[in-house]
């Protein structure tokens, strides 16, 4: 009979997840650093986050300033309670609301923001490519077929999104649980689905699809994670969305790339 193989013990369990976590955040500033080293491309990339910046200011400004009337909207059998209650109540409420505002906020700016600037970031994306030594057998597609399976690829993922973030709002009225443990695990799924969106550039030009992205970063879950909450958290910062988002771009392509088992490091020319 053969011998059972020994489990991993624990404590190197963790210390594997926390170094391709800390991989995975570590790829995010590598994809500003490639980024960032040619002016053009930084130019060229922060067009379309401008734009959907402005856009998303403007709402997270509006949600903002009626956060307190929706609270009331959402609590109205706490109108009879007693006032220090009642005001307890609507504070976690609105807390919620401008939870979930925020990681939808985040998700559907960058899925916006990814169709409207698609060539754009297909050339950020295609340079970092170039730079690592290309891609073999790669799928051209034309900017109409490539718009149309991102705009599907990004509304599949919001509703999915959508899925986790409601009752990640409604777990945010626990107390405790909702001010401290719901934010951590809104950064991480959110990060999930920031990740799995930004690698539609890279993966679509190997002919791939969703379901392909979901089985290559599955397999690579404590990077993806790594990445991916890392960008979540920098697009909280005001105008972090705008300014990243071309970085992330490039960072997610180096994702790809890694999850995919191809080098992201630059060639080394013969002498």
């Amino acid at each position: 009979m053969q011998t059972p193989t020994p489990s991993e013990p624990r404590p190197r369990r963790i210390g594997s997840f926390l170094s391709a976590f800390g991989s995975g955040v570590g790829l995010l500033f590598r994809g500003l650093a490639v980024y960032g080293r040619s002016p053009k491309l930084v130019l060229l990339g922060i067009v379309p986050a401008v734009i959907s910046g402005t856009l998303y200011l403007a709402g997270l400004g509006t949600l903002i300033y009626f956060s307190d009337d929706l609270a009331a909207l959402i609590t109205p059998f706490a109108d009879d309670w007693s006032e220090w209650a009642r005001d307890i109540l609507r504070l976690t409420a609105g807390l919620a609301l401008l939870g979930l505002g925020g990681l939808l906020g985040v998700l559907t700016f960058t899925a916006i923001t990814l169709v409207i600037g698609d060539p754009f970031y297909e050339k950020i994306s295609e340079e970092v490519e170039e730079r690592l030594g290309g891609v073999p057998d790669e799928v051209e597609l034309s900017f109409g077929r490539s718009l149309r399976r991102s705009i599907a690829d990004a509304a599949r993922l919001l509703v999915r999104s959508l899925l986790f973030g409601v009752p990640l709002f409604f777990a945010g009225f626990i107390p405790l649980v909702g001010q401290f443990v719901v934010p951590v695990i809104a950064a991480l799924v959110g990060g999930w689905f920031l990740a799995m969106g930004m690698v539609g550039v890279p993966f679509q030009r190997r002919g791939l699809r969703l379901p392909d992205r979901q089985r290559a970063l599955r397999e690579h879950r404590p990077l993806t994670l790594g990445f991916g909450a890392a960008v979540f958290l920098c697009f909280l910062i005001p105008l972090g969305a705008v300014l990243l988002t071309p970085a992330a771009v490039a960072g997610a392509t180096l994702l790809a790339r890694r999850t995919l088992g191809q080098s992201i490091d630059r060639p080394t020319v013969p002498a």
